[in-house]
């Protein structure tokens, strides 16, 4: 570094006078501009490392694939994977930094400014991580304006350390630069009082501009699949890791894994979109509701349904090549031929779990949404607004529970979860801790008997009609052995490419697991026999293990390989009890709460209409898929997938009228749902149909666990579901009526757009 003596009148050794320069200590120097760039590079990997350690925190639970990446690690990356997001980080917020620099001109007063900022983000980050295992989202910057009151409560153990310690950092920072400002000649200015006026404002202006459109272009594309700025960061080597938030941050760096939420492309705004379409759709489905409800002699919430979500559940013995020599699944295999049950077209192929979940609790399609939008719980739900789920159909959701035997932040759950209205989620780390987590053999993931024993204990110990989400853990990734005794051998099939050895390995580990999950699910469903109240269960896998590499290598294989199974069971105390439906041999999740409402024969919403009427229309859909592990870049190029109702693809351009029309009406609810101006949110297009005084007493009375009231009930629905089909303005006043006495406010729209039941 160079720096110009100058003596007490600030004359250089270059012979150029500065008149304006200020008389300097003894020692005093005019820093060079090299001088200036090379601390302006130190001073930005400062500010890269700070927020770099607010997420470099390790999870208390199982290792997720990779390691976890601290700054040097992050910085290695380089020259190990040939991965250059450290410098697109460097390179960030370093145009973030110039920005600040020309709008002060002090760089002495810039730098502190700059590093007190990275220095807030990373303590605010670290906080957040140590508290919730989750990084901070775009949706968090509400939450500061609206409870930065709240913030001390969210504060870990040890807080108080971290902040002294980062004042002390600060301040350290700031003494260095005034006692550089005090040598410095120029008084850190970056443009110089030499310049006219002119000459200085413009440069002043270039020196803020062009920066901060560079910035603002790049974070308003970045999350955008196909832009300049997506395709960079890609070549730079960012690899988003949208399951776990923190390895995302940590693997990518804290500013590019946040600048990808900042401006996310969800959905193109559907032709037609206004508030007068959308009473179009409501009016519409509000008529063929009606038409739905006439034959409907049960309500939706007048009994428990429980959500499984069985992690990677499929039967092995579907995939193309393979031969096994025991059936791991006869139990569910029996099961399947006297319930409703079917397959499931899966978005996912070894990943992808809470995009399916997703779809199955708000009933909404991954095939409407821009290929951007890669995991809705991570990139979408935090900032929404208006959030309508299942769960909340069961008094605003204040009856409905989560069970997860894992971490809570993963996907972002535990945020989630909130939104949909869920007062508790039981998980690993609570903060509602789940009771039972006893792995199997040497298995690191909790048995499904053990996450099942929550359930049930759960159901035993409440009283009323409940909706339960269950989400299982066992048959999850890696598949290394785990299990004692393992009786299933894997061989190719009858000529079918011979197996790896690895791959083997795995495939057999897989459906010793899924052997286990049979009888589990077995003994599960015999103890809900067992209770005297009517409960329901929406059981399912959310994809294929991503173990099979020789059935995956031949791309005819794909529709395979996104196919698991599913079934609607219920128990003996249910109405619904046997019901098996003709029209269930294919589906996708987003018709799993239709197909739930249709098993029982229960009344729907006019949004539960839609979707009835559109399945049977469409067996199933989804985006694209490939034969590969799910990735979190993009949704796979290429068109949606439609199965017909004997699971064979259908071509979208030979759909009848009436088919277009409905989806063109689904873009435009889940547009409205999620983007839009929520034209639907104050109407009754989410509300199920309301009772009857005679039928609310008779939930009443089956809350507190009568199996005779549970009946009478039912013949209450029955009633007025007649009376509803004959008569619709006298319903709708008996239904006001009933609001008016207190009763069941069974037509009145709350704003999370459910059902809302009082008296219980």
């Amino acid at each position: 570094m160079h720096l110009s003596p100058a003596n007490a009148n600030g004359e250089g050794k270059d012979g150029e006078n500065d008149p304006h320069a200020p008389a300097g200590p003894a020692g005093a120097t005019r820093f060079s501009a090299w001088t200036y760039a090379v601390l302006f590079l130190l001073f930005d990997i400062v500010g890269v490392g700070m927020m770099q350690w607010g997420v470099t925190v390790s999870s208390s639970g199982a290792s997720l694939p990779g390691p976890l990446i601290g700054l040097w690690e992050f910085i290695s990356t380089i020259w190990t994977q040939q991965r250059y997001v450290f410098f697109l980080n460097l390179v960030l917020l370093g145009l973030i930094y110039l920005v600040v620099l020309f709008l002060i001109n002090r760089f002495w007063i810039a730098t502190p400014v700059v590093m007190t900022v990275c220095m807030i983000f990373a303590l605010v980050e670290r906080f957040k991580v140590q508290a919730r295992y989750e990084t901070l989202l775009p949706s968090d910057l509400d939450f500061l304006n609206s409870n930065a009151g709240d913030i001390a409560s969210f504060m870990p153990a040890g807080a108080q350390r971290l902040i002294i310690g980062a004042v002390i950092g600060i301040l350290a920072i700031i003494t260095l630069c005034i006692a550089a400002n005090h040598f410095d000649l120029r008084r850190g200015r970056i443009i110089s009082r030499r310049s006219s006026k002119t000459v200085g404002a413009a440069a002043r202006a270039v020196g803020i501009l062009v920066p901060g459109l560079v910035v603002a272009m790049f974070i308003s594309d970045v999350g955008t699949v196909g832009s300049w700025a997506n395709s960079l960061a890609a070549r730079m080597g960012d690899i988003p890791s949208m399951w776990d938030s923190v390895y995302d941050a940590q693997r990518n760096g804290t500013l590019l894994a946040f600048s990808r939420q900042l401006n996310l492309k969800v959905m193109d705004e559907p032709e037609g979109y206004s508030e007068s379409a959308m009473q179009d759709v409501l009016k519409r489905y509000e008529a063929q509701a009606k038409t739905i409800n006439a034959t409907r002699t049960a309500n939706l919430n007048d009994s428990s349904v429980v959500f499984v979500l069985s992690e990677s559940f499929s039967d092995p013995l579907r995939v193309p090549g393979l031969s096994l020599n025991a059936d791991p699944m006869p139990y569910i295999r029996s099961l399947k031929d006297s319930t409703t049950s079917g397959l499931m077209l899966s978005s996912g192929y070894g990943g992808g779990t809470a995009n399916l979940e997703f779809q199955a609790l708000t009933g909404l399609s991954m095939a409407n949404f821009d290929p951007s939008l890669t995991s809705p719980y991570q990139q979408l739900i935090p900032s929404l607004q208006w959030t309508p789920t299942i769960n909340q159909l069961w008094n605003s959701g204040k009856d409905s529970v989560a069970f997860h035997p894992y971490q809570s932040s993963m996907y972002s759950r535990s945020t989630d979860y909130k939104k949909f209205g869920f007062p508790h989620f039981y998980t690993l780390d609570g903060p509602d801790v789940i009771k039972h987590y006893q792995a199997i053999d040497k298995s690191p993931y909790t048995g499904d008997d053990a996450a099942y024993s929550n359930v049930s204990e759960w159901l035993q110990n409440t009283s009323g009609n409940r909706f339960v989400q269950l989400v299982t853990m066992q048959n999850h990734m890696p598949y290394n052995n785990w299990y004692d005794d393992n009786q299933f051998v894997a061989t190719a099939g009858q000529g079918a490419a011979a197996l790896g050895s690895d791959e083997t390995m795995a495939i057999q580990t897989y459906a010793k697991g899924m052997s286990l999950t049979d009888s589990a699910t077995s003994d599960f469903l015999s103890s809900l026999d067992n209770e005297n109240r009517p409960i329901t269960v929406m059981f399912y896998g959310d994809h294929l293990p991503g173990i099979y590499t020789t059935a995956g290598a031949d791309s005819a294989n794909s529709i395979a390989l996104h196919e698991t199974d599913y079934f609607i069971w219920s128990n003996q105390a249910s109405a619904s009890s046997g019901t098996k439906l003709d029209d269930s041999a294919y589906s996708s999740p987003n018709f799993f709460m239709a197909q739930t409402a249709e098993h029982m024969n229960a009344r729907v919403s006019p949004y539960l209409a839609f979707l009835t009427l559109l399945h049977g229309k469409i067996s199933a859909m989804e985006p694209p898929v490939v034969n590969q592990i799910q990735g979190w870049s993009r949704i796979p190029a290429g068109q949606t997938i439609y199965l017909d109702a004997q699971g064979n693809p259908m071509d979208a351009r030979s759909f009848d009228a009436a088919t277009k029309q409905m989806l063109q009406d689904y873009k435009l609810i889940q547009y409205d749902i999620t983007t839009g101006k929520h034209y639907l949110q104050d109407t009754d297009f989410m509300t199920l149909p309301g009772k009857t005084a005679a039928g609310a007493s008779g939930e009443a009375k089956q809350s507190s666990g009568s199996a005779d009231s549970a009946q009478s009930g039912k013949a209450s629905a029955s009633a007025h579901t007649s009376a509803s089909a004959s008569v619709p303005a006298a319903a709708s006043a008996l239904a006001s009526l009933d609001l008016a006495k207190g009763s069941v406010t069974g037509a009145a729209y709350q704003r999370e757009g459910q059902v809302t039941r009082s008296g219980r």
